[in-house]
């Protein structure tokens, strides 16, 4: 019996400094999210491809922006160019998909992650507010970003 209770009490033990291991590690790993710093230029263009969960900003876009604002939008698939034509003007700019970014980390959304390309901006932004519920998920993904 003795050796059943060290036994249980060196697993709880365990199991302690894992969880604390695991906290340390998991608010490390927030703080370097929120390390990432870039600023979003006056000019640029990249494509974006949307994917995941039942929206309507779904497909491969080519996207120019000027003094902030969304000037060109080119849908590279079907999908992309329906969406163009119920509404042309609700293509994001970068700035705008990382403030998607932090209302679903405000949200406390299950996941809202994104990978970063050397020079700061965005690359990938997956989001998924609720694990349990099916089709919110949002996948973008960022390519042939150009600063102008």
């Amino acid at each position: 019996m003795t050796v059943v209770r060290t036994c249980a009490g060196l697993l709880a033990t365990a199991g302690l400094i894992c969880a604390v291991a695991t906290c340390g590690a998991e608010t490390s790993a927030t703080s370097a999210r929120e390390e990432v710093t870039w600023e979003e230029p006056a000019a640029y263009s990249y494509t974006l491809t949307s994917s995941e969960g039942e929206r309507s900003l779904i497909g491969r876009f080519r996207v120019t922006v000027r003094d902030g604002k969304v000037t060109e939008a080119v849908g590279l698939d079907d999908s992309a160019r329906r969406f163009l034509a119920r509404t042309p003007k609700q293509v994001p700019t970068l700035g705008a998909l990382l403030g998607e970014l932090e209302q679903a980390r405000s949200d406390d959304a299950d996941i809202a992650e994104a990978e970063y390309a050397a020079d700061g901006h965005p690359e990938r932004i997956f989001l998924d507010r609720d694990e349990n519920a099916v089709d919110d998920e949002a996948r973008y993904v960022v390519e042939s970003y150009e600063p102008a």
